[in-house]
């Protein structure tokens, strides 16, 4: 199998660069390095089932051949800045929806059979119904990365019904662990570095979310497309997430406590309408996983277990 990965010298795609090539994938990645790390896939580099192209997916020119004879392409470039949809909007369309549509026109080009995406959680917005299930409804997202994310599904199910590709979409929770840049983990992590006796909480601290290790996410992601690739559906949809979920103010806790750190003390900023960190931040969210245990993944560690892991990861790696 020929594996094309967008966005695989970041910090979820370098963990599945590792999982393919140990099972015995032809990995191509496709990454821009604006955030991802070449050191994240670097043991592969001289491999001769790997090849990486430096290319920004907004250049059309390059992607028809970058594309060609590939079985199927995994779909994880994309802006997670979730905050910078209230500075510049059309930076998370440029670099979510725009990408993802120049995706499958060279996937279209090459006749490539198969897309995973990974979308998000956060194109439930402020659900209603916790757990969340995927036939949720109606979807709308507060977020412009949410919408983003939306929207990126929606292409996606035009293409795959006018072209015939075989799309799994995935929408993740939070997920955590090695090498993550950005996340509340690895900013509070930064924060203690910089001031071991106070850290600053964005929001009122009661925000509460789902956390899934990135072992976890890598399971699922194999595991479930396996699965879709043996049915005869044209797309299909699952949450990845924990079965249960953490507050921010837990997260602090943990993270103070793997740091070995004592009488540290929080301030909380407030946030914004109602406790969140920012605007457009989902304060509440747990996603309904049943569909997904269903078929035969289930998640090894729960959201506590999960923030606990990534913190100690997180740590050395700060350090």
């Amino acid at each position: 199998m020929k594996a094309i990965i967008t966005g695989g010298a970041g910090f979820i795609g370098s963990h599945l660069v590792d999982r393919l090539m140990n099972e015995g994938y032809h990995v191509r990645v496709v990454d821009n390095l604006s955030a991802g790390d070449i050191e994240n896939i670097k043991r592969w580099i001289s491999n001769e089932n790997f090849e990486f192209i430096k290319a920004d997916l907004r250049n059309t020119a390059i992607l028809i051949d970058v594309f060609k004879d590939a079985d199927i392409v995994f779909h994880l470039a994309a802006n997670p800045e979730v905050r910078l949809g209230t500075r510049d909007p059309y930076e998370i369309y440029e670099n979510n929806v725009a990408i993802t549509v120049n995706v499958l026109e060279a996937m279209r080009a090459n006749s490539v059979p198969y897309l995973v995406f990974t979308s998000s959680s956060t194109v439930y917005g402020e659900a209603h119904i916790k757990p969340t299930p995927e036939d949720y409804s109606p979807l709308e997202p507060i977020s412009v990365y949410g919408a983003s994310k939306l929207a990126c599904e929606a292409m996606i199910m035009g293409y795959a019904h006018t072209f015939g590709i075989r799309a799994l979409i995935l929408r993740l929770a939070n997920i955590v662990g090695p090498r993550a840049k950005h996340g509340v983990i690895y900013d509070f992590i930064r924060k203690l570095k910089q001031n071991p006796n106070k850290l600053e909480i964005l929001g009122d601290g009661t925000q509460r979310k789902s956390y899934l290790y990135v072992d976890d996410c890598i399971d699922a992601i194999i595991k479930l497309y396996d699965i879709f690739a043996s049915s005869d559906k044209k797309i299909d949809i699952y949450n990845i997430g924990s079965p249960d979920w953490i507050t921010v103010k837990e997260i602090a806790d943990i993270v103070v406590e793997e740091m070995g750190l004592r009488n540290v003390r929080y301030t909380f900023t407030g946030g914004v309408e109602g406790g969140r960190g920012w605007k457009g931040d989902v304060k509440y969210m747990l996603l309904d996983i049943n569909k997904a245990i269903k078929a035969g993944w289930k998640p090894k560690y729960t959201s506590r277990e999960a923030v606990r892991l990534a913190a100690r990861g997180l740590i050395k790696e700060v350090r």
